[in-house]
């Protein structure tokens, strides 16, 4: 039996007439996509196809996706098209395939128009401690996807969510994304899971970025970048399902190796039916 048990306020999302839900353990949500959108002709692409996938086995998917990465180690890595250019790009992508869509912001100044397109807002792990940016996403009344900062404590989430909440906002998902252990490494506590969850909020497990080794690859041109363990996503994934999570974080690429951000984190779409399926074994199981 898992230890998660259905909290008594849980997290909805209503969209075009389907209702996603977090927190009552009768389902888990998958948030997948590509890291950041390289051409809309490619998301489109892996949103049609994670569409198909998720319909097929009945888990309720959303679409992530970014339009900047204003936190890459090099000047010179590959930051998106622009939040303008990007917004529409969203809007035309939600219209055509017909799916809801996470992407995160990083300046107050861009939350008014990303909540206009995106249906959950999420606040990146190293701005997670930034009250003025955490008030301003809470007031849109937008599901917030709040990912813990790799030097915070589980417990430290508390008083984050209390920022929300004093915005009014109580529909707030806590994300695990790893925490720093020395140089170059994160890890994962599994009890950090049920730990965060005893803020009355439901948990996400990112088992891409937890994956990262920070700042340990580098390029054929000698440029820093952050690597990674892909292989070591399904492991992960697996073993917080069995702990007990409300959705799961995986970003996927048609071609890894050729993507221009998070390449070494992601999984390949072609993998993804394969995953997915043993992520719901394992929530069927611990679920009943």
């Amino acid at each position: 039996m898992t230890d998660f048990k259905p909290l008594p306020q849980t997290v909805t999302l209503d969209f075009q007439g389907r209702t996603y839900t977090w927190g009552d353990r009768k389902n888990w949500v998958l948030f997948s996509g590509p890291n950041i959108i390289e051409d809309e002709g490619m998301v489109i692409e892996v949103a049609q196809e994670l569409k198909r996938i998720t319909s097929e086995k009945g888990v309720p998917w959303i679409l992530k996706c970014s339009f900047d990465k204003a936190n890459r180690q090099s000047l010179d890595s590959y930051r998106g098209p622009g939040m303008k250019k990007a917004l529409e790009s969203f809007a035309r992508i939600k219209s055509k395939v017909g799916c809801p869509i996470l992407t995160d912001v990083h300046e107050t100044v861009q939350v008014e128009a990303v909540a206009e397109v995106a249906d959950v807002l999420q606040i990146p792990a190293f701005l997670c401690r930034q009250t003025d940016l955490i008030v301003a996403v809470a007031k849109t009344g937008k599901v917030m996807n709040i990912k813990k900062g790799q030097f915070l404590a589980p417990e430290d989430m508390a008083s984050i969510v209390k920022k929300a909440a004093s915005a009014g906002n109580r529909k707030v998902l806590l994300c695990e994304r790893g925490t720093s252990f020395g140089y170059h490494r994160l890890i994962n506590d599994m009890t950090a899971l049920i730990e965060m969850r005893a803020t009355g909020q439901p948990v996400i497990m990112d088992v891409t970025h937890s994956t990262q080794l920070p700042g340990t690859h580098h390029s054929k041109t000698g440029e820093a970048q952050s690597g990674g363990r892909r292989d070591m996503a399904p492991a992960l994934a697996r073993a917080a399902m069995a702990v007990g999570v409300d959705g799961i974080f995986i970003e996927t690429h048609p071609n890894p190796d050729e993507a221009l951000c998070e390449g070494p984190t992601s999984i390949a779409l072609r993998e993804m039916p394969q995953l997915i399926d043993q992520i719901e074994r394992v929530w069927r199981t611990h679920s009943a």
